[in-house]
């Protein structure tokens, strides 16, 4: 029963060719007398705009003669009934045809171009007798699945007799109804006869979800006997018109349905009939949906039977026959509603390609590009996110306006592009829960609308940055943002998050970042610097990186603002990424250990020990004693005393020994050694030979400290090492020797106070 009740829409509706570009109804009827309207869509190119438009009359060997255009031509039958008017903004054209008579059925073309043999699209026009008497009968016309109503008329004498309706079959007439209760099965729960009431000696018999079978001749009758009385109903079952509907490739389409009030309280559905065999349901109030179409439809429910469907996102394939309809099992049957769609993609469309997926990982972002009309710059731009209940909903996430979703606030914002035709979403902080299918939207042309598919993935986000920062009151803030090698030739940027977007800040260049192990020095650290920090500077903060107007991956970390309680202290690596190391610099104590020679080194192991010591005896004794404090001062006064005056002696010997020779020196000066020599020391220059460089003395000594060579030679060697001639000994070897002999001294001094400050 089903597989007949599909041959019978698609007889009633036939495929319609979609190689040409050109779309329009492929069968049009109506009644003598009557107007009709054709509106044919074409693509809405600059050129197809401006180009003539036509409607024209086929005849004999494929002729078509024009009977309309769009240049003002009228031919003499339309003359008075006829107009053409064209709408390049939407890609339509609509030719208006009045007084219509039953010569004007026939076949017809609407089409574009300089002659009649330019595109075009074949049109079927039915004109029909106009309801009446016929035969004596009454003519009813009905649509297919609606309803219909047969008045019946009768004299006063039959109004307490039987009433019935019955329809003619050959030269039988089968009872449908009698006001006895009897109901045909092949009308079962869908027929009904009412008495309007004696006074008006009429009854009526209401048929529902008028079927192609009903058509034909009935018979009203009242009483049985030979006075009873007796009326012809011509039933005309009408084939519905199959509205079109024209779509642009990744735009959208709406089918808007209009079934009655009567079929309020059933559930509606849209199916799509493919391949002759079945008409698929894509969408009901039931909660069944199309897996093709999951996502990118919404199904909105309206007063007395009303309904609509929208579709975005269209693809090529979307093109065909749909039909909307209703009944208790959201499923189409034979006998209900029915209203028949023809939808049409136009592949040359001005909507840009984007993509339907995209892809993020947990923690990071995806930015999404949304076209909209670029003649309606000023229109509200919207992002939603599509929910999957019984009939698809969409509510908003975020608009151009500032509204964002409280549970997206820090992880949402929208970017306008004035001019460029695309806004731009950025969701980060992405979690599993945000996989699914979002849509792009305006308040203004619907057509525009699209849909994005977002799927959570496998992997680590590219950026690093805290996730969290405390900043104080008054003080300076530095956040780092680590981009890895892949962002080298990105445009980086920080900005402060709101509900209007994300507000662009100044950043610096910190340089190559080590937070990425198998990266080279193209990798990089942007750091953003608040200043005297305000209570205003609290909230969300996004580092991202674009190139142009295309916007790539961004992080978010919260700043929150604090004041600083006296004696508290700010928790180390707050503003540091993560695998970012705190090194304290200890060369700087080494060297100076190393520069002050072994004696100081022995002064600081006497002052370890005297501590010590002091520190064993302190512990029994009262540490406030005046005894205890006496000692000490004494013990440091014996020990500085004639350390000091040491010092000084020495400092006047050696000035006096450099001032004399202060004439005719040359100063040399080798990595960190100083040293004068004299020009009397090459008085024999056989005495300076190689042997004497002890820089090249292979029992030198190398010692590397904090990155620079010192170079040593060791006290044992150069007194092994005997010199084959002794060389004439000049007052500066001397002033070295004396120099020598004080440094023994000092550091005999020193290490006597080892001993006890009486020794020393």
């Amino acid at each position: 029963m089903s597989l007949l009740f599909f041959a019978c829409l698609l007889a009633v509706f036939p495929v319609v060719s979609m190689k040409s570009p050109i779309f329009g109804p492929q069968e049009v009827s109506s009644m003598e007398g009557s107007s009709v309207s054709i509106k044919c869509y074409y693509p809405a190119t600059s050129v197809n705009r401006h180009t003539r438009k036509y409607w024209c009359r086929q005849g004999a060997r494929g002729r078509c003669t024009t009977l309309i255009s769009s240049e003002g031509y009228v031919s003499k039958d339309y003359e008075g009934r006829a107009n053409l008017t064209n709408f390049p903004e939407s890609g339509t054209f609509v030719t208006n045809i009045s007084h219509l008579t039953r010569n004007d059925s026939g076949l017809y073309k609407c089409g574009l171009g300089i002659s009649s043999r330019g595109l075009s699209f074949d049109v079927s026009l039915e004109v029909s007798q106009v309801p009446g008497q016929i035969n004596g009968g009454h003519v009813y016309t009905a649509d297919l699945g609606r309803t219909v109503t047969i008045n019946c008329p009768f004299k006063a004498v039959n109004s307490e007799k039987r009433k019935s309706l019955c329809k003619k079959t050959g030269q039988d007439c089968v009872l449908v109804i009698d006001s006895t209760g009897y109901v045909s099965p092949s009308y079962s729960n869908r027929v009904r006869l009412s008495i309007l009431g004696t006074s008006q000696l009429v009854f009526s018999v209401v048929i529902n979800r008028i079927q192609l079978s009903d058509a034909g001749m009935y018979v009203c009758q009242a009483g049985d006997d030979a006075s009873a009385d007796k009326s012809n109903a011509d039933l005309q079952v009408l084939k519905p018109e199959t509205e079109l509907i024209y779509g642009d490739l990744r735009g959208s389409v709406t089918f808007d349905c209009a079934l009655g009030p009567e079929m309020a309280k059933e559930a509606k559905f849209l199916c799509r009939l493919k391949n002759g065999e079945a008409c698929n349901v894509i969408i009901n109030t039931l909660g069944k949906k199309a897996k093709d179409f999951e996502g990118r439809i919404l199904l909105t429910p309206k007063d007395n039977g009303f309904f609509s469907v929208h579709v975005t996102s269209l693809r090529k394939e979307d093109a065909g026959l749909y039909l909307c309809g209703a009944n208790s099992d959201g499923e189409p049957q034979e006998g209900w509603p029915t209203q028949a769609w023809q939808l049409f993609v136009n592949e040359e469309t001005a909507i840009p390609p984007s993509r339907s997926v995209v892809k993020g990982v947990v923690g990071s972002s995806v930015a999404v590009s949304c076209a909209y009309n670029p003649k309606e710059t000023d229109s509200l731009k919207y992002w939603c996110r599509w929910e999957e209940n019984e009939n698809g909903r969409c509510p908003q996430l975020v608009q151009s306006e500032g509204l964002v979703k409280e549970k997206y606030e820090g992880r949402l914002a929208l970017y306008e592009e004035p001019g460029n035709g695309t806004y731009t979403v950025i969701l980060n902080q992405l979690t599993p829960q945000d996989a699914g299918f979002y849509w792009c939207l305006t308040n203004g042309d619907t057509r525009w609308r699209s849909m994005v598919e977002l799927k959570i993935v496998e992997g680590e986000p590219s950026l690093k940055v805290p996730k969290s920062v405390k900043a104080w009151l008054g003080e300076t803030l530095k956040v780092s943002c680590h981009f890895p090698c892949k962002y080298y030739s990105y445009e980086k940027y920080w900005c402060k998050w709101s509900n209007r977007g994300c507000r662009a800040l100044p950043s610096q260049d910190e340089g190559p970042s080590q937070a990425f192990v198998n990266c080279d020095q193209k990798s990089q650290i942007v750091s953003l610097n608040l200043n005297s920090v305000t209570s205003e500077d609290e909230g969300w903060y996004w580092c991202g990186v674009k190139e142009g107007h295309q916007y790539g991956e961004t992080m978010a970390v919260y700043v929150a603002v604090e004041k600083r309680v006296k004696g508290s202290q700010d928790a180390s690596g707050v503003n540091a990424a993560p695998g970012e190391e705190a090194i304290e610099p200890r060369a700087r104590e080494t060297e100076n250990k190393v520069l002050l020679g072994p004696s100081l080194f022995a002064e600081e192991r006497a002052g370890k020990d005297t501590e010590d010591r002091a520190g064993g005896s302190g512990a029994s004794a009262d540490p406030g004693s005046s005894a205890g404090q006496g000692g000490g001062s004494k013990a440091l006064v014996s020990t500085l005393v004639p350390l000091a005056l040491v010092l000084a002696a020495g400092a006047v010997a050696i000035g006096v020994v450099r001032a004399r020779h202060r004439k005719n020196v040359d100063r040399i000066s080798i990595r960190s050694y100083r040293t004068d020599i004299s020009m009397s020391d090459f008085e024999n220059s056989r005495d300076f030979g190689a042997r004497d460089n002890m820089g090249a003395s292979p029992d030198t000594q190398e010692t590397t400290l904090e990155g620079k060579d010192e170079f040593a030679t060791t006290t044992e060697d150069a007194m092994e090492k005997e010199e084959p001639k002794k060389a004439k000994r000049s007052s500066k070897e001397e002033a070295d020797m004396a120099y020598t002999a004080f440094l023994l001294q000092t550091n005999n001094m020193a290490a006597a106070t080892q001993d006890g400050p009486g020794e020393a």
